[in-house]
């Protein structure tokens, strides 16, 4: 129940007598709040901070082990974070939501159906719950208006089929810092609109042909601090729009220059901190590398002995005797373009579903030349799955402008009088790429011959005028 301001057409005396008269009853403090223009809510489930315009419940560091009863029915911001919440079921938010933040808290169980309806959801923060572990397919579905969708640090080893299906107006989608060791196929096709896509942090080893199938709108790729050592030559066929992929700190020892020959709108990319081979599997990134013009981390050579510890993008073509000449850049463009829209059999070796549905995945073999552009290796033992990689990111172009991605897109709290901070942007706002300096002095030369050419142009004009008035 709410109380709003009217206007009150009471003189002097009679505002003080109800005044005395509300102090006396004991509600002087919502009769103020009425006098002084201010809406009130009876209506506020306990040690929590309710308030409208827009109606908001906030009702975080509480420790509370379940949602609060009492939420009102039209709230449209709720923020749950930093309790210890263990179960969301259906009922305990209503379809009036828009903003609903749920992190850090110890969430083990997703009820499929609590999110159902929720037509008006826009942001949804699920993460920092280590414990979830695992989703059902449909747990979003029917979120038509989501912008934003958090599932950072939370446990989760694999993502069932279908569940982004029918998001197509997610912008920004947080799976950093999981378990993830495989990405089934299409499983991002339905994210048309999909601008960032945050997946480092996790145990992914390999990327297939259609692993980013249907990602057109994809501005930014982070895949750091994972495993991957195998790329398919065509992973990144469908991302025409990206500009920033990270790939550093992974196991990759090559990658072809066709699959980045996809990224027309590439600007920043980081290779550095993995075991890369600078024999004659790398000429194709050499190649690559000497045409980019974006900004690019170092490719710190591994192999062989004689390479040990140069910089792959420092080297000459004296350095690749006896290496086989690559394929010119037009065919290779044009075999790189030409999508069959058929899938490799060969790409889900390593996916065998098991009694019950469950999903195992097997390392698997070695693909042919001609359709991978990363070699993979023995695996060996690798690491248990519950050890948590904290490997640092290390920047090795310092002159990058490119901006940091990596803090997970934490947010600021809302405060203890109970206002809203607006939270941080998720990523800070691009800055402006900065062309080689070739091309910056040729831009500058090219600027200020225009500008004179409008200063002579000028001067003209006058001259012509003041002989004319002259003559005249």
């Amino acid at each position: 129940m709410y109380f709003y301001s009217s206007s009150f057409d009471l003189d002097k005396e009679a505002l003080t007598i109800s005044f005395v008269c509300a102090l006396s009853a004991g509600c002087g403090l919502e009769f103020l709040l009425v006098l002084c223009g201010l809406e009130f809510s009876w209506s506020c489930p306990r040690h929590c901070i309710c308030y409208t315009a827009p109606s908001t419940v906030s009702c975080q560091a509480h420790n509370f082990l379940s949602v609060p009863e009492g939420i009102p029915p039209d709230s449209e911001r709720i923020f749950l974070q930093n309790n210890k919440i263990h179960r969301l079921l259906r009922g305990h938010f209503s379809s009036n939501t828009v903003t609903l933040w749920i992190y850090s808290n110890n969430i083990t169980y997703i009820e499929p159906s609590t999110f159902h309806g929720f037509t008006l959801l826009e942001e949804l923060d699920l993460g920092d719950n280590r414990h979830l572990r695992s989703l059902a397919e449909d747990t979003f579905h029917g979120l038509n208006r989501l912008n934003a969708l958090h599932l950072y640090r939370c446990g989760l080893s694999s993502l069932p089929n279908n569940i982004f299906q029918g998001l197509r107006n997610l912008q920004y989608l947080y799976l950093q810092e999981n378990h993830l060791k495989f990405l089934q196929d299409d499983t991002f096709m339905d994210l048309h609109n999909l601008s960032h896509l945050f997946l480092h942090g996790n145990r992914l080893w390999s990327l297939n042909q259609n692993t980013f199938r249907g990602l057109r709108a994809l501005d930014r790729l982070l895949l750091h601090q994972n495993q991957i050592e195998w790329v398919d030559r065509l992973a990144f066929h469908d991302l025409k729009r990206l500009d920033t992929l990270y790939l550093f700190n992974n196991t990759l020892i090559q990658l072809s220059g066709d699959c980045l020959d996809t990224l027309p709108a590439l600007e920043y990319l980081r290779l550095n901190d993995n075991p890369w081979s600078c024999d004659c599997k790398a000429l194709s990134l050499w190649e690559w590398l000497k045409r980019f013009r974006g900004s690019t981390s170092s490719v710190g050579c591994h192999a062989p002995a004689d390479m040990i510890g140069k910089d792959l993008k420092e080297l000459r073509k004296e350095d690749f005797p006896n290496c086989s000449p690559t394929v010119p850049n037009s065919e290779s463009r044009a075999q790189t373009n030409n999508l069959s829209g058929t899938v490799n059999p060969s790409i889900n070796r390593g996916v065998v579903v098991g009694s019950g549905g469950q999903t195992h995945i097997v390392h698997p073999s070695r693909p042919g030349r001609s359709r991978n552009c990363t070699k993979p290796r023995n695996r060996g033992k690798g690491k248990g799955d519950n050890e948590v990689h904290q490997s640092k990111e290390v920047m090795a172009d310092k002159e990058d402008s490119s901006p940091d991605f990596t803090d997970g897109g934490k947010h600021d709290h809302t405060s203890p009088d109970g206002t809203v901070t607006r939270r941080k942007h998720k990523c800070t706002p691009r800055t402006t790429v900065r062309p080689p300096s070739g091309v910056q002095q040729a831009n500058n030369r090219a600027t200020l011959a225009q500008s004179l050419l409008h200063v002579c142009a000028l001067f003209a004009a006058l001259m012509t005028t003041n002989i004319d008035f002259i003559l005249r």
